[in-house]
């Protein structure tokens, strides 16, 4: 892997004076070639995180640096061009169909007004076709389904050809399908684009088959970060998953955890058999 990509050094961010601070001093770093998913329970601090490599909220101390430059110092359209960006709640604002909304995608590169080369429509057809949308391009986006809506979003995102790509639950609304098809697809991106990939998920388990690391965020703070099975059992000695959860390790070596009921925990005949 190479030098960092993203790197968030001592970040404290607080929303309001007086209030707790949504991030607290965290820092992590992805390189090129990296799939890292921040993990976390609700509120630790991951679409903050987020938010702050990519110069959206104000940091009261710490940095953040894209291709090691803060993040400040980017003009936004070439901060757009090198990082492509699936954020987690996203309305329709004017009538589009799937192809036109995957084409915007390609904005940052050709502007608004000037005509697409044959290298533009290629990007936004192979956009499509990889994140299953191509059969809707001529549907309009607002009589999308939840899930169907989520992909064209990330098609848009792929359909730029960033260096970087940030997606916040990217797998909100899909199916059991769709939520494998789009980790196996940033996966394919960061080991055959040499990308970095940031993914903010729920789905731990999901998240440790896919990533490369794990960075769990818990009240602001960076818990631990490294392999998903060092990381996993980190959360589970500290009660950061606030219940009570047991690991076992899936046939290709992939830990993954469990919740138990609660003063009812399996045996290790009924692990054995999962």
């Amino acid at each position: 892997m190479d030098g960092p990509l993203f790197e968030l050094t001592g970040a404290t961010v607080r929303y309001a004076p007086g209030a707790a601070p949504s991030l607290d001093g965290a820092s992590f770093a992805v390189s090129r070639g990296e799939c890292v998913a921040l993990v976390g329970p609700n509120g630790a601090g991951k679409t903050t995180a987020l938010r702050a490599l990519l110069g959206l909220v104000r940091l009261e101390r710490g940095t953040a640096a894209v291709e090691g430059r803060a993040v400040g110092a980017w003009p936004r359209e070439e901060l757009a061009r090198a990082v492509g960006v699936v954020v987690q709640r996203e309305e329709p604002v004017f009538p589009a169909t799937v192809e036109e909304t995957v084409a915007m995608g390609r904005y940052p590169h050709v502007g608004r007004w000037r005509a697409f080369s044959r290298a533009d429509r290629e990007a936004v057809a192979l956009a499509m076709a990889a994140a299953d949308v191509a059969a809707l391009g001529g549907r309009l986006v607002s009589t999308l389904s939840g899930g169907e809506w989520q992909r064209v979003r990330v098609a848009r995102a792929v359909a730029q050809e960033p260096r970087a790509l940030v997606l916040d639950e990217p797998t909100a609304s899909l199916d059991l399908r769709h939520e494998m098809e789009l980790f196996e697809l940033v996966a394919a991106l960061v080991s055959e684009r040499r990308i970095a990939a940031i993914v903010v998920s729920h789905h731990l388990n999901l998240a440790a088959r896919f990533a490369d690391r794990l960075v769990l965020l818990h009240r602001g703070l960076v818990a631990a970060a490294g392999s998903p099975e060092s990381v996993i059992e980190a959360g589970r000695r500290q009660g950061v998953f606030g219940w009570p959860v047991a690991a076992y390790r899936l046939p290709d070596g992939t830990v993954q955890i469990y919740p138990e009921r609660r003063g009812a925990a399996l045996s290790e005949d009924d692990r054995d058999s999962l």
